[in-house]
């Protein structure tokens, strides 16, 4: 018999929110695959349970290289019990390489569920929570990140961003300029920790908020477009909106992308505006 992967989410704060099924699952595994093995042995201190299977350590840097062992474990019967370091894996961390390779395998993938920062972070933002999507972590560099938020600036349902501390001011300031100073956002730092915090308002006083620096675990909620508000349609306040962004430092095309969807214009429209019948 072959034997299972499961992914077992892990506590984002408190280690009283680990599902009662983490402790069980982690002291019966054959094998517990981990992203910071430190960080598994104090979870299995505070858990007050001891491992009877081997630890091995799963993270960017090897998952590559240690996939195949795994699942070779897997097809040799053992049950892996995959960790990451807070939440569930393959959401933004190790594990997405593994399930693939598994299930190619035709290994049985199951799943310990527990606590998600994407999730907790929409529930305790005040923005609609009918719709939404998951984008992770934006691109460190500035014009990748100004494109990839561009290409979101028509986005209606609600967004979801994980972002370092030490680059939460300049995503806010990204999102400012590709969604608008008056977009609605929440800033959720330390969700369920000791110094937990929801900062709620536009994006133009969210950045101001965060020139004094930002520490913690950070998750950005942005509510999404509304067509067509804010931005007159008339060819003159077109062309001006995108000179206004172009200013900032970004790209036409972006900025072109962005005010379309400001407008709720099709791109092609305002390029008409920008590029022909200026």
């Amino acid at each position: 018999m072959t034997g299972v992967l499961v992914l077992a989410g892990t506590p984002i704060g408190q280690v009283g929110d680990a599902p009662p099924r983490l402790a069980e699952e982690l002291a019966a595994a054959g094998v517990v695959a981990a992203e910071d093995t430190r960080r598994l042995r104090r979870l299995v201190t505070d858990l007050g349970i001891e491992l009877s299977g081997r630890v091995v350590s799963y993270f960017e840097g090897n998952e590559a290289a240690r996939t195949p062992a795994l699942v070779e474990a897997l097809e040799s019967g053992e049950r892996v019990v995959l960790v990451t370091d807070a939440g569930m894996p393959s959401v933004s961390d190790p594990g997405y390489r593994l399930v693939a390779a598994a299930v190619a395998a035709g290994i049985r993938v199951t799943a310990v569920p527990g606590p998600s920062a994407v999730l907790t972070a929409l529930a305790v933002s005040g923005l609609p929570v009918d719709r939404f999507c998951f984008e992770g972590f934006l691109p460190r560099k500035a014009g990748e990140r100004s494109r990839r938020l561009a290409d979101l600036a028509d986005e209606q349902r609600t967004m979801v961003f994980f972002e370092a501390p030490h680059r939460t001011q300049a995503a806010l300031e990204a999102m400012r300029d590709a969604f608008g100073a008056e977009r609605a956002a929440a800033v959720c730092r330390e969700l369920t920790k000791t110094h937990e915090e929801v900062r709620r308002d536009d994006l133009a006083a969210l950045v101001d908020w965060a020139a004094d620096g930002v520490r913690g675990e950070v998750t950005i909620v942005v509510t999404g477009a509304t067509p067509g508000a804010g931005v007159a349609t008339d060819p003159d306040s077109l062309r001006a909106a995108v000179a206004e962004l172009e200013e900032t430092g970004m790209r036409r095309k972006e900025a072109i992308a962005t005010v379309a969807g400001r407008a709720g214009l099709p791109k092609r429209d305002v390029y008409q505006v920008v590029h022909i019948d200026g």
